[in-house]
């Protein structure tokens, strides 16, 4: 499924926000506790603006950073594919 341009804008904005309040952080170490800390003044401004709960805001985040991992995924797994010229199998 492709990310609509709202889609885009609305993950680019939290995206944006968390790589300016947490520009050092390792995600995969940092608790998510922490993250959603952190997050949740940009959350809660754009669940004020589209009368949501938080809850559904950060749901509809995480949703769509998942949809644009998977595609970023396919483009790089394609371009290898591409590239690969000894055919060898890449999983």
């Amino acid at each position: 499924m492709a990310l609509t341009l709202i889609d885009k804008l609305f993950l680019d904005r939290v995206t944006n926000y968390a790589n300016e309040v947490m520009p050092d952080i390792d995600p995969q170490k940092t608790p998510i506790s922490t993250q959603l800390e952190k997050l949740m003044p940009v959350l809660k401004e754009i669940a004020a603006e589209e009368k949501k709960t938080v809850e559904e805001i950060f749901i509809r985040y995480m949703d769509l950073a998942s949809e644009a991992a998977i595609e970023t995924n396919k483009k790089i797994k394609q371009k290898l594919d591409e590239n690969n010229e000894f055919n060898i199998q890449i999983s």
